[in-house]
């Protein structure tokens, strides 16, 4: 919501060959509104952050412009622009300058290079703070486009793992008599009512614990939807929380949708049928699919066993089935 998102959109639609139109320009514009002095973005190039005595939600504006630059440098890199893939791919890892590994969070820092203090994890207001209605438990997790590289910020799997538990167990998830409202749907600090944090479960994966992701998007598909005029835990902005449970309904997300590969959860559907061209289908099969068989026992492709948690947008426009076996208990050796 305070990045600069259109740039992803676009950059998606080129990278998966959607539409039909002048890629040179659109990243001319990409490059351009990317390189705009506005809302702290001059600071950002210029330091590698923005002051948060200067911008306000300095954490959450920087991390958000990562994402987007991860964006551009993947389309220089696809139309030739070597010296621009590699100016963006840098920057896109400015996200990095917000964290502090004592506390073992992305804080707010001042321009004289200290953090913003006083600091509490939970605590949040919705004017004011370094992050956009969160705090500093739901923007830890915010580099889809650098996992690994958060990962290691964190000192490796096992320990993002353990932190990554930690944030769905945090006994008071927000603190603050000003706390934004938008902080809702709350397993721990995790708020799923709120947009930016609908790729955490997914990070799991990454840390080779699959089986946590598929079991906290059972919990967030049968306790934050229901069918009633107030069906949603969270603002509908832009059709996302409906798109976060159509994706997570067929056992698939796209973390970093510009990356082109979807991440395994955990399908609640039996079937799903996707139209990629006229006549052209891709099938997702679940049919042992419930409320409890929420676990992934294996995956195959066209009949082909898929030994990883993802697949890949061209997997699914070559068409075919993907076949999950679900099961009630975790099979823990596929990590």
């Amino acid at each position: 919501m305070v990045g600069n998102h259109s740039i992803s959109v676009i950059a998606e639609a080129i990278l998966k060959g959607i539409g039909d139109f002048d890629h040179e320009l659109a990243y001319e514009a990409m490059k351009v509104t990317s390189m705009n002095n506005r809302d702290g973005m001059g600071l950002y190039d210029k330091l590698g952050y923005m002051p948060a005595d200067s911008i306000q939600q300095s954490v959450a504006k920087s991390e958000e412009i990562a994402i987007d630059d991860w964006a551009v440098a993947a389309v220089a890199k696809k139309l030739g622009k070597t010296a621009d893939a590699a100016y963006f791919a840098k920057r896109a890892l400015n996200y990095r300058n917000y964290f502090d590994k004592e506390t073992g969070f992305m804080r707010g820092k001042l321009a004289n290079g200290q953090w913003t203090t006083p600091f509490d994890p939970a605590f949040s207001k919705h004017e004011g703070s370094d992050y956009t209605e969160g705090n500093a438990w739901q923007y830890l997790w915010l580099a889809p486009h650098d996992v690994s590289g958060l990962i290691d910020l964190l000192g490796g799997k096992e320990p993002f793992a353990v932190k990554l538990d930690q944030l769905f167990n945090v006994k008071e998830g927000v603190k603050g008599e000003e706390a934004s409202s938008d902080i809702s749907g709350l397993i721990g600090a995790y708020a799923h009512g709120n947009e930016p944090g609908h790729h955490t479960t997914f990070l799991f994966n990454y840390a080779g614990k699959p089986w946590r992701t598929q079991e906290l998007n059972r919990q967030i598909q049968t306790t934050m939807y229901t069918t009633a005029p107030d069906g949603l835990c969270g603002n509908e902005d832009c059709g996302q929380m409906s798109a976060w449970y159509i994706f997570s309904a067929m056992g698939l997300y796209p973390v970093n949708p510009s990356e082109l590969t979807y991440q395994f959860g955990s399908p609640i559907v039996q079937e799903a049928k996707i139209e990629i061209a006229s006549g052209k289908y891709f099938t997702m099969k679940a049919p042992l699919a419930s409320i409890e068989n929420k676990y992934i026992q294996e995956v195959k492709l066209n009949g082909q066993n898929l030994k990883r948690h993802f697949i890949t947008h061209q997997e699914i426009m070559d068409g075919g089935t993907l076949e999950f076996t679900m099961a009630p208990k975790a099979n823990k050796s596929l990590n």
